[in-house]
């Protein structure tokens, strides 16, 4: 019986009359609007940046249908392991930046800390949190000399910023993989 309430749910999603009625330009409206705001949020913490642009992808498929889309639904895996990937690159990279600098497991814990208190304090506290977590965790936990705890708090931002340049080249990598399905891989 579940079976056949799932797959009833998923045709009258599918099947929604109004899909018919938006046509092409608004479908491409719609996904193009929603990779261009993944993009934005790429670079704006406070946006899921990744998943607007997986939702862009769907959206695209679930309008227009999968002749009409051009897009497999097996491209939905791939988005998805760029998506999930980038996001656990993002969580750990000022705490791999930290520990790259020679800090502790302390200063690690604390740029990773920081780093969640920062998203509160947009748009300084990105850079700032990890910073302060690294610095005060090396300090105060793990009692270091100030010059290392601010070597180790430099490491966070600089994983920081490299997690920040790689949810770009991966929203990028998405959008361009979905155009590359939509118009080249014939399947």
């Amino acid at each position: 019986m579940a079976a056949e309430y799932g797959n009833g749910m998923w045709d009258s999603v599918v099947g929604w009359e109004t899909w018919d009625g938006l046509g092409t330009g608004a479908a491409w409206a719609v996904t193009l609007s929603l990779m261009v705001a993944g993009m934005v949020g790429c670079v704006l913490p406070v946006l899921p940046g990744h998943l607007i642009i997986f939702i862009g992808a769907l959206a695209h498929r679930l309008i227009l249908g999968r002749e009409e889309s051009g897009l497999a639904w097996w491209s939905f895996a791939v988005l998805g392991l760029m998506l999930v990937a980038s996001q656990i690159f993002d969580i750990v990279s000022g705490s791999a930046g930290s520990k790259w600098f020679g800090g502790t497991k302390w200063g690690a814990l604390g740029a990773f800390v920081g780093s969640i208190v920062g998203l509160f304090f947009l748009p300084f506290g990105l850079l700032l949190g990890p910073l302060v977590g690294a610095f005060a965790a090396e300090m105060l936990v793990a009692r270091k000399k100030p010059d290392f705890a601010a070597s180790s708090g430099f490491g966070s931002v600089l994983g920081t910023l490299a997690g920040i340049v790689m949810k770009i080249v991966v929203g990028l990598l998405m959008v361009i993989w979905f155009f590359v399905d939509v118009y080249a891989i014939k399947g």
